[in-house]
């Protein structure tokens, strides 16, 4: 079969695995005080947002993500009124917790200015006016001391950042010590999400190293996935509560407060895809309690050297 294109985008998965994606054109590239950015042009999945040589989202999928994030945690709380994200840069999942009416207040805390100014030119598609909600409150610092010296409390913590990069921006946002920071800022129905990376079977060591430091801080915690095509396949995610479990809401409950809230333009989930996230296949519910790591600051994880992308 002929190959046609001839410009490609390497996309490393781990040290035997790369996915090529054809790339027809590049919007932006160049290198922010914290990391490198591009966002290309796929035919396959349309506009492609990278940072550190690391796809974060594409135009044609960005909604199972975006979604798998934000809706288990904000559907399972009662009335999420005040809620934080921690990164998201392209606007995305402010976007989705501010399609909550009940929503009077969301935090938004990212360390590099430069993707949100960058996203909002480029990526009108993801943030669909979010940042200009008189409800949305943009913060360009660290999100961890951020929140710590936060007098607020969260109903929805979303925690949207890069995977864990030796000297990158987000790897002490994983660990122990900034889970209980996050437990200290919830209420007391509160929820915290967390992108933890791949689900595929080989791949686990994140989610199951996300999911044991989050046990050690919240009683109940709840792994679950979707199928993100541009990442290559199932990937990752957590909830931890002390209160709430949003893995024993039924399909009919969750469509009842999807009609209720007016959540009217999604487009992956449903309660049916509710029940199907949290549904774990035998040989990964039995792998994600095998050889996971206890995350904290004197010990982080690290998938990546900085320098070894």
């Amino acid at each position: 079969m002929e190959i046609k294109h001839d410009k490609w985008f390497f996309d490393k998965i781990n040290n035997n695995l790369m996915q090529l994606h054809a790339i027809d054109g590049v919007m932006y590239s160049g290198k922010t005080k914290f990391q490198t950015m591009e966002i290309l042009h796929s035919p396959a999945y349309g506009k492609v947002l990278t940072l550190d040589n690391k796809i974060q989202s594409s135009q044609v999928d960005e909604f199972v993500y975006h979604e798998a994030l934000v809706h288990p945690p904000m559907i399972a709380h009662p009335k999420p009124e005040k809620v934080f994200i921690a990164g998201g840069g392209e606007g995305a999942t402010l976007r989705e917790l501010l399609a909550y009416k009940t929503v009077k207040k969301a935090v938004m805390v990212d360390i590099d200015k430069a993707v949100i100014d960058i996203s909002k030119e480029h990526l009108p598609e993801y943030h669909a006016g979010a940042f200009d909600d008189p409800r949305a409150k943009l913060h360009y610092t660290d999100a961890r001391k951020f929140l710590e010296n936060s007098k607020e409390k969260y109903d929805v913590i979303a925690i949207d950042l890069t995977e864990p990069v030796e000297e990158g921006p987000a790897y002490l946002l994983y660990t122990k010590e900034f889970y209980k920071i996050v437990r200290d800022k919830l209420t007391v129905n509160g929820l915290i999400s967390v992108q933890a990376g791949c689900a595929s079977y080989l791949e686990l060591l994140n989610l199951k190293s996300v999911k044991k430091t989050l046990e050690s801080m919240f009683p109940i915690v709840n792994v679950y996935q979707a199928d993100i095509p541009s990442f290559g396949g199932a990937w990752g995610f957590c909830i931890g509560s002390m209160k709430i479990d949003p893995s024993k809401l039924s399909a009919a409950e969750v469509d009842k407060r999807i009609k209720e809230r007016g959540l009217t333009n999604l487009k992956f989930y449903d309660g049916i895809t509710h029940q199907a996230m949290f549904c774990q296949p035998k040989h990964i519910r039995k792998a994600l309690n095998r050889g996971a790591r206890l995350i904290t600051d004197d010990s982080p994880l690290y998938l990546y050297e900085s320098k070894g992308l």
